[in-house]
This record gives C-alpha cells, sequence and structure tokens, in this order.
C-alpha cells in the first residue's frame, strides 16, 4: 500500500492516535529502530571493556519520553497534531 493509499483510508483521528503513541514509544518501524541496534552494540563494546560492571542495553537506549505527561497533556497535544493535519474533532465516533 502507498502513502497516498493508506492517507485515503485512515481517519485524521486514528492518525493523530498513532503519531501520540509513536511519540510515546518511539519508532513503530523497526527498521527504523536503530536505537535499539545501537543499544546492543554499544553494551558489547562496554562490557568487551571492563571487568566491573556489566552494561544493559537499556543503558544505551534513549529515553523517548522523559517525563510522564498527563491524560489532558497528551489529549491537547493530540488536538494541536489534528487541528494542524486538517482533521475536525467529534464526538460521534
Amino acid at each position: 500500500m502507498t502513502v497516498r493509499e493508506l492517507l485515503a483510508r485512515i481517519s485524521s483521528r486514528e492518525l493523530t492516535e498513532w503519531q501520540a503513541y509513536e511519540k510515546i514509544t518511539g519508532p513503530l518501524d523497526t527498521r527504523l529502530r536503530g536505537d535499539i541496534q545501537a543499544s546492543v552494540i554499544s553494551a558489547t563494546v562496554a562490557n568487551s571493556q571492563s571487568t566491573h560492571a556489566r552494561a544493559k542495553p537499556a543503558d544505551f537506549m534513549p529515553d523517548w519520553d522523559k517525563r510522564k505527561k498527563t491524560p489532558e497533556e497528551l489529549w491537547a497535544a493530540a488536538m494541536k497534531a489534528n487541528a494542524a493535519l486538517g482533521g475536525q474533532f467529534r464526538t460521534d465516533t
């Protein structure tokens, strides 16, 4: 499916929800998750150079959302993105 076909089939609300989810969790596409691959390599290199503490890949992972947002803050961000994309808020869906 092309991007054009996808955008023709997905609602503005669903697209906004996916964008908010990805903003919190990081990239959805595993091919774009270089952060995971880099953290594994970084931990391996660090462990090969040390005889003490054992590093874990999580020690090298970026924190995608340093400060956890309230549901109200997430909602406001989703509505802002929705408006920027030309979407309209509807309560009947």
